[in-house]
């Protein structure tokens, strides 16, 4: 409560204490009684419930988020040039108004649910794509008077800017944005630069109209039973497509692992047999080493050899019979002794 409301209150007390001690005075002198003494009394309550009142009419207190523009019968055009700021004024009592108007931001919404928007119901915006397509869109607009031109804006729209500024513009600035953009482009890609085109138009209309916005948002985009159940289906196919090529690619990592599975294993073949074949040439080449070492100690000690045949023989060996025409191999040592001839 201001102290325009205070004195008022006082002004209209002091307005039921005259009435009833006027009251009294007439009842005293209807039973022959005087009234002398409420006389100065009661003028004196009149006096204050005049001065009161027409104090209390003719100030003005403004909170921080309001301006106020007096409407007054002194001036050829209705009003005041200037618009009161926040705090205490004084006008004209009885002949001078006060129109007060918040500077504070407001937000104004359409949605489909009842309990969001500003009208009851659903208010959300229909609009159509540039393919034909029918979406509804949830949005609002934060916005605030313009103190600068409420003068203008009092005398275009008064208080109903609201309903005949606000609104229409953003719902019309809504479908002429999205008639230039494809559903697809909408739902996708496109969404932020939708936002951005109809925040600049309702942005410039309001700003036509003495009213700044501050800001706008897209709440929610729906779309008809239809295209949804379209969107669906094609949301399921493309999940399958996904499924069907996570199993392609599935087998070909099975594929490729199968193939160097054996790969390693015909590499690791190879190896094995170029390592045998590695170890047989080895073998070989000491094998020949020997021979060749061999050769020389018996073309140095060719009894060796002899020696060595004598011991394969089997133990207690005494006569070897060979076919006849056939000589030794090796010549044999003579293991025999010469027979003795009988004395005559």
């Amino acid at each position: 409560m201001n102290i325009g409301s205070i004195l008022q209150a006082v002004g209209s007390f002091a307005g039921l204490a005259f009435v009833g001690l006027l009251v009294l005075m007439i009842s005293r002198a209807g039973r022959n009684q005087s009234s002398r003494s409420l006389t100065p009394i009661t003028i004196l309550v009149l006096v204050v419930a005049v001065l009161f009142t027409s104090i209390g009419s003719g100030l003005v207190f403004l909170q921080a988020n309001e301006y106020g523009v007096v409407i007054t019968p002194f001036v050829p055009n209705g009003y005041r040039s200037v618009a009161l700021t926040p705090g205490l004024h004084w006008v004209i009592p009885f002949f001078e108004n006060v129109q007060k108007y918040s500077v504070a931001r407001q937000t104004y919404t359409m949605s489909s649910t009842t309990s969001e928007g500003a009208v009851q119901g659903d208010d959300s915006i229909q609009a159509r794509t540039k393919d034909g397509q029918q979406i509804f869109i949830d949005a609002s607009v934060i916005y605030a008077v313009d103190p600068a031109q409420l003068i203008q804006l009092h005398i275009r729209w008064q208080g109903r800017y609201e309903e005949n500024v606000v609104r229409p513009v953003a719902r019309a600035a809504i479908r002429d944005a999205v008639s230039q953009y494809g559903v697809e482009e909408i739902v996708s890609t496109k969404r932020t630069e939708l936002e951005k085109a109809i925040s600049d138009k309702i942005k410039a209309s309001l700003g036509d109209n003495q009213i700044i916005m501050s800001d706008f948002l897209i709440r929610n985009i729906r779309f008809s039973d239809e295209y949804a159940k379209a969107v669906e289906q094609k949301q399921i196919a493309e999940q399958q497509a996904q499924q069907a090529k996570f199993v392609v690619e599935q087998k070909k990592q099975e594929a490729e692992q199968a193939r160097q599975t054996a790969q390693g294993q015909a590499d690791s073949a190879v190896i094995a047999a170029k390592g045998a074949a590695d170890a047989q040439i080895i073998q070989a080449q000491a094998q020949a080493k020997a021979n060749d070492l061999i050769g020389q100690s018996l073309q140095s000690n060719p009894q060796i050899l002899q020696y060595q045949y004598i011991q394969k023989l089997a133990p207690g060996v005494q006569t070897i019979f060979i076919p006849s025409g056939n000589q030794f191999i090796l010549p044999l040592p003579n293991t025999t002794t010469a027979p003795t001839t009988p004395a005559p």
